[in-house]
């Protein structure tokens, strides 16, 4: 068959780039011998493969095929001319060799890319690429849009001029939104689209427009003007921005958001990505100058970086500051309450990593956003921490790990009247274990030697608590040994056995792990960073009571006996139930205590319980507890339940309590008393509603501030109404008050007006309710990518 020229047609096409050529790298070494018998080969998906554009054969259709290939051609009734990279259809077609000229008369209809046009008539020019297609219609194999237009002007393979032009994202036959303008530029090269005159219509109302307008032609990033977001809160006002996208290179980008507060002043920020084969990072940053409230400069920058070297090595920071305590309880970012961060770390490392060994040596740091209503003792810095950790496993049989840490602690300056004591610490615990693993039962035992060394700066003052107040006595070098050792061993039996009508396969899992831990003097060490950890299931099965870092280590001579049975579904293996029981026996008194901590003196631990089930297909409750048989308390507790019938409805529910801390001992979390009610909810076809309630029940003295009480009170509300169109958009408001601080709440309210195949105008709320509301889901499901292939003909 003879090869005749290739009519090029550029359209609009929102697609994520044209399909790269994509050879079969070894082919030609992999290629059966003549002898051979040839295999069929899996491919990883539709792949187009490229060819030079003088060198693509084609083939033509039609009832009637006249002229002269060298000279005229015409192809007539059902004519169609096909290549890899395209088709192109008429009544008629007529193509002159001498001039280059094609002329497609009669339903002209052709496809490239995933993209098709339809017309009554075009012409083109395949020497200079350059033609014309009257009243096009296009439809966008990238984006499932279509355009419209009076007339298409093609300059060239990758430029066009668009003519009246109408277009929407929107695949209804009745678009519940569309754009209008005047002329349409396309440079698919520049990956650039310039509409002028252009009106966003919504229900044929105008709703935004704009004299220049530029956006991509593909699914590629593009520099120019985001949509603004809006919204109000009791804070800062009525809140508006106007990001802008600057689209500075393929591996980094940067966004810059002017926004004005109505209560505050414009503020500047910005966001700064970048990426390369060995690093990654993000460095943002916000400057809001004099403040109309608090008559100060306001400002904000965090910066995250990861890098990677030759042999191991790498380096990676996270530095983060603002300018006041306050800041985000004054200003959060639109849809995130960020006024509950009070630690911003300083942390910066180096690190190597190869085989058995890692090390890294970091400064870390913090700055604690301090409430007055509820001060906190900061945390100690880290100036600088070396790491060093060697590990290897199943050698000849035992799992030995040597970790090693030296670290100078300083307290940061908050004002303390007493100053806290700073110093070093070198600490290094060498274990190894001899895993016994059988199918139904395993036996470790473990051994190890913990070693820790002080060098303390006590300035004169027992700031905590460990000598009446006077450092006096407190050494100023101590070091401390102890030997660790443990057994944990466990059973697991199954039987078959039938759970709410259903066959299922039952376990039992009992497991014992006895922990021996001598007693040694920790009076006078210095506590850095160790805290009393929560009991829970997987601390039952820790060799220390204290978490954080080493300068507590209890004595132990005690065992955890614990028992778990689970019903399995016998067909998917989904797990319909579960049950939980453990309990911690102590054959000695505590000995070891931190600063403040009343030492226990029960021969028996709180019994932990807990229990989930998957009741039915769409009803899941589980349930926590932590039982005092001493005093009959509850230490902690936990019961929820979420019920999800159908999509787009959940209703979750949860009541969380916990115990207030041991007085004195720092780093506990406050006692709860929380009732939850989180819903998604359909009013009908087009309604639905969203909310959340957390509820706290405490009362009486606080816990954390001194002189103060608490009352009953609502610390998170969230109410919101989302209506789903009757084709390509929804309409969102939410409203949302949080407590900021212990005495003070913000409130703000987002309006959304989400365009299904263009973005959202106004504040976007979907991270405030993905993670508020568990289980919540979007009423408009995300439109899957197209591809090249969409309308294959």
């Amino acid at each position: 068959m003879r090869k005749v020229p290739w009519l090029i047609l550029s359209v609009v096409s929102v697609a994520a780039g044209a399909v790269q050529a994509q050879g079969s790298p070894g082919a030609a070494a992999s290629a059966p011998s003549a002898t051979s018998t040839p295999e069929l080969r899996t491919s990883p998906g539709l792949r187009m493969h490229r060819l030079p554009d003088d060198s693509i054969p084609a083939f033509m259709e039609a009832d009637s095929i006249s002229g002269d290939p060298d000279y005229e051609l015409t192809l007539s009734g059902n004519a169609q001319v096909r290549r890899i990279d395209g088709v192109i259809k008429g009544d008629e077609i007529n193509y002159r060799k001498d001039t280059g000229e094609v002329d497609v008369r009669g339903s002209a209809r052709m496809m490239r890319d995933g993209t098709l046009v339809t017309g009554p008539r075009a012409k083109f020019n395949v020497d200079r690429y350059s033609g014309e297609v009257e009243k096009p219609n296009f439809w966008l194999g990238a984006t499932g849009g279509f355009a419209v237009a009076d007339q298409a002007d093609i300059f060239s393979k990758s430029q066009m001029r668009l003519h009246t032009v109408t277009y929407s994202g929107c695949p209804c036959p009745e678009p519940s939104w569309y754009i209008k303008a005047n002329s349409v530029d396309i440079d698919f090269d520049e990956n650039e689209g310039v509409a002028r005159g252009g009106v966003l219509y919504f229900k044929d109302v105008p709703i935004l427009a704009s004299p220049y307008m530029t956006f991509p032609v593909k699914r590629e990033r593009k520099s120019g003007f985001l949509i603004p977001t809006y919204g109000t809160t009791s804070q800062g006002g009525f809140d508006i921005s106007i990001p802008y996208y600057l689209n500075l290179a393929p591996n980094y980008d940067m966004t810059v958001q002017p926004r004005y507060f109505s209560k505050r002043g414009m503020q500047l920020g910005g966001e700064f990505r970048y990426l390369g084969s060995s690093y990654l990072g993000t460095l943002n940053g916000t400057y809001l100058p004099d403040d109309h409230v608090t008559g100060e400069d306001r400002w904000m920058y965090w910066w995250r970086h990861q890098q990677t070297f030759s042999r191991g090595f790498y380096a990676d920071w996270d530095i983060a500051k603002v300018s006041d305590d306050n800041y985000f309880r004054d200003i959060s970012q639109l849809g995130l309450n960020q006024a509950s961060t009070t630690y911003l770390p300083q942390r910066g490392r180096v690190g190597w990593a190869s085989g058995y060994w890692s090390a890294f040596a970091q400064v870390y740091k913090y700055q604690t956003l301090q409430d007055p209503d509820a001060p906190l003792v900061p945390p100690y810095d880290k100036e600088p921490e070396l790491y060093l950790r060697g590990a290897r496993y199943d050698w000849g049989g035992f799992d030995v790990d040597w970790t090693s840490t030296a670290v100078r602690f300083s307290m940061p300056d908050f004002g303390a009247v007493a100053r806290y004591p700073d110093g070093d610490r070198l600490q290094t615990y060498l274990t190894a274990s001899y895993p016994v693993v059988r199918p139904g039962w395993f036996i470790i035992p473990k051994a190890g030697i913990n070693y820790t060394h002080y060098q303390t700066k006590w300035y004169g003052v027992d700031a905590l608590g460990l000598n009446n107040g006077s450092a006096v006595g407190l050494p100023r070098s101590q070091s401390r040994t102890l030997p660790i050792m443990s057994l944990d061993a466990g059973l697991i039996f199954e039987r078959d056995t039938t759970l709410f009508g259903k066959s299922s396969t039952q376990t039992l899992e009992p497991r014992l792990y006895y922990l021996r831990v001598p007693y040694r003097d920790q009076s006078t060490l210095p506590v850095y960073d160790t805290s009393l950890s929560d009991f829970s299931f997987s601390q039952a099965f820790e060799e220390n009571i204290y978490t954080g870092g080493w300068d507590r280590i209890a004595n132990a001579n005690q065992l955890t006996a614990a028992l778990t049975t689970r019903w399995l579904d016998a067909n998917t293996g989904f797990e319909r139930m579960s049950l939980g029981v453990a309990q911690r026996l102590y054959f000695e008194d505590q000995e070891v205590t931190l600063p403040g901590e009343t030492p226990r003196e029960n021969v028996r631990s709180d019994f932990l319980v807990g229990a989930s089930a998957a009741l039915t297909d769409s009803l899941n409750t589980d349930i926590a507890a932590q039982y005092n048989p001493y005093d009959n308390n509850w230490s902690r507790g936990l019961v929820s339940a979420r019920w999800s019938p159908q999509r787009l409805t959940t209703v979750a529910l949860a009541y969380r309590y916990q115990r207030d801390p041991q007085p004195g001992v720092r780093y506990q979390p406050q006692g709860q008393n929380q009732i939850s009610l989180a819903v998604q909810w359909p009013f009908s076809k087009r309604w639905y509603g969203v909310g959340r309630v957390d509820y706290s029940l405490r009362s009486g003295p606080s816990s954390t501030v001194a002189n103060t009480t608490e009352s009953p009170r609502v610390t998170q509300a969230i109410a919101g109404l989302e209506y789903k169109g009757d084709c390509c958009w929804v309409g969102r408001m939410v409203y949302q008050r949080y407590a900021v601080s212990a005495a003070d709440t913000n409130s703000a309210l987002f309006f959304q007006l989400e365009l299904t195949g263009l973005g959202s105008l106004g504040t976007d709320p979907m991270n405030l309710l993905n993670r508020s509301i568990p289980g919540y889901t979007r009423i408009t499901p995300p439109v899957p990518a197209g591809t090249t292939f969409e309308r294959y003909e």
